[in-house]
């Protein structure tokens, strides 16, 4: 089994910083694509970013310039750096990963979720 362990989330006033930690543990043979999503209250859960066992990312028109996602393969976790937060950016912010287990099978696992409020 895969665990997804999240950390980093808070309160923040409009313009500040946060940064998401993901780690993944658990019987993993091998991790792929890592990312992040969210869930404002009411709405559907949406991609934030994403980024690829070779570093290869992917953001949200809505994130760009002002988030970074990176990862450490070693270490089996995944970084969000949130720059210039607006209100809009609360929301309950997920991590998710493709891994497989011993038996080479990739399947998607996610975190428990952190919630991030941008407000003054």
């Amino acid at each position: 089994q895969v665990q997804l362990v999240e950390s980093g989330g808070g309160l923040v006033q409009p313009g500040g910083s946060l940064r998401l930690s993901c780690a993944a543990s658990g019987s993993i043979f091998s991790v792929g694509v890592m990312g992040w999503y969210r869930q404002a209250p009411g709405k559907q859960r949406d991609m934030v970013a994403t980024i690829t066992s070779r570093g290869n990312t992917n953001y949200a028109d809505s994130v760009k310039g002002r988030f970074t996602v990176s990862r450490d393969n070693a270490k089996k976790t995944v970084i969000l750096q949130m720059n210039s937060l607006k209100p809009e950016d609360t929301a309950v912010y997920y991590c998710k990963a493709r891994a497989a287990t011993p038996d080479l099978v990739f399947r998607d696992y996610w975190g428990q979720g952190t919630q991030v409020t941008v407000s003054s």
